[in-house]
């Protein structure tokens, strides 16, 4: 978490379209992803993990990617094509910033949040010794190029005994016209006491001036250490008509709220799938998981078409990805479908995945880590999965050609993935090397939008 510079990026690897987008990737049984174009967003290796990515929905050729440490980000106004690393975006008052996450509100602001702490508490038990630390907000107006010198202030806790520790936020956006909260921004986190995990949430109406005060979501409280068991993994998705649906992962379960007043009341939580644990080791790496994600098809009139939920766990004995679906606004949920189309019970685990439904198209989009192709089950690839059938089949692409083996490195919590017109973006961090320190790429993938919409950034 040391670097705070801006220089232009090179596309590194490209891979063809056309025909080469249906080939055989060498050393894969999986077909390339279609039009696949490799970034390497960091020139030399450091500790780079845990991004997020986001598309302007007021100019879909507009991107940000969001990275530790410290937070970062980068920016793309052709499609992901060529990429700038921003200026000015690392918080100063703190020695420590990361967990970060974006989004574009309904003005085509940009938006990082990331926490900032001077140090950890004890080892997965957070609250122990903890100092002071906070959620902080910047924001962009030009697409991410560059961030206002005003870090806003989310929740903070000053240096005192027994206080909590704020931890891995998630920004959310309503950008919906027939929305009566249009505009607004939430964030939920989960915060760790000495005895216990909560979640927790804020709401902006300001854009991203002034936050309220936050409010407990979490019905039952977890365990207190960052590790199964904790209340954790929040992520959010909003409807056409303003109702918000918010997940975590919580013991065996992921739970749901719902709010239909912007964000100042939620219902009670209610578990929607039974899980096997979303935290776990895979060879070589002590800590991964499968936290969830929502996001639902806005197309389908004021509430919205079917909501998607994925996660993780390791129920076949491998890790494998898995999807859910509600047509009923989270009435009801379909049987879990794996997302993964590897064999059962190979040993190839798959995890860190995240989601995203194209608002254009429809398409459901996953991407995760992939170690499928290696005999042994270190080494991992990137994959990119897509639905076009409303999530009850999944094919699989390779997104990467290379894989790497993550031993000795930390690689985060998460990977980012967004979605636009058949247009979809991925961010994660790969180790190219024997030595502990990681490379941040970006992938794009280009599902076949035409020409027209190409030139068309409104399509």
């Amino acid at each position: 978490m040391k670097r705070n510079c801006a220089w232009m990026v090179g596309v590194l690897i490209a891979f063809a379209a056309g025909a080469l987008a249906q080939a055989k990737t060498p050393g894969t049984t999986l077909p390339a992803a279609p039009g696949a174009v490799i970034t390497t967003l960091t020139p030399q290796p450091g500790s780079y993990t845990e991004p997020g990515v986001a598309v302007n929905p007021k100019n879909p050729r507009q991107v940000v990617v969001v990275f530790q440490d410290n937070a970062q980000a980068a920016y793309s106004d052709d499609n992901g094509r060529t990429w700038r690393l921003a200026a000015g975006v690392t918080p100063k008052s703190y020695r420590v910033s990361g967990d970060v996450s974006t989004v574009f509100d309904n003005k085509g602001h940009a938006f990082l949040a990331c926490i900032a702490f001077d140090k950890l508490g004890a080892f997965n038990y957070w609250a122990v010794g903890a100092t002071r630390n906070a959620i902080l907000l910047r924001r962009s107006l030009d697409g991410g190029k560059t961030w206002e010198p005003e870090v806003r202030t989310i929740v903070a806790q000053p240096t005192e005994p027994g206080i909590p520790f704020e931890d891995k936020p998630y920004l959310v956006a309503d950008t919906s016209k027939q929305s009566p909260y249009d505009g607004n921004l939430y964030v939920g986190w989960t915060r760790w006491t000495l005895t216990d995990s909560q979640m927790v949430f804020s709401r902006s109406t300001d854009d991203g001036m002034t936050w309220s005060a936050p409010i407990e979501l979490s019905a039952v409280h977890g365990l207190p250490r960052d590790d199964n068991g904790a209340v954790e993994g929040f992520d959010g998705a909003v409807a056409p008509d303003g109702t918000i649906y918010a997940v975590w992962a919580l013991n065996d379960h992921i739970v749901m709220v719902e709010s239909h007043d912007g964000g100042r009341t939620f219902s009670r939580t209610r578990n929607i799938v039974q899980t096997a644990p979303t935290m776990f080791a895979v060879g070589g790496m002590d800590r991964a998981n499968g936290f969830p994600q929502i996001a639902l098809d806005s197309r389908g009139g004021e509430k919205g078409g079917p909501i998607y939920v994925t996660w993780s766990d390791y129920r076949n004995g491998d890790v494998d990805v898995f999807c859910i679906v509600s047509k009923n606004h989270g009435r009801s949920w379909s049987a879990p479908v794996r997302v993964n189309n590897d064999p059962l019970h190979n040993g190839a685990d798959h995890f860190f995945q995240w989601l995203a439904v194209d608002p254009v198209s429809g398409a459901v989009n996953v991407v995760f880590y992939d170690r499928r192709e290696d005999p042994q089950r270190r080494r991992q690839i990137v994959v990119l999965a897509r639905s076009e059938d409303g999530g009850r089949t999944f094919k699989n692409y390779a997104w990467t050609r290379d894989e790497f083996d993550p031993r000795g490195a930390f690689m985060g919590d998460y990977l980012g993935l967004a979605a636009w017109g058949n247009h979809v973006y991925g961010a994660w961090p790969v180790k190219p090397g024997p030595k502990w320190s990681t490379l941040l790429q970006v992938g794009v993938a280009d599902f076949g939008v035409s020409s027209a919409s190409r030139n068309n950034p409104q399509e």
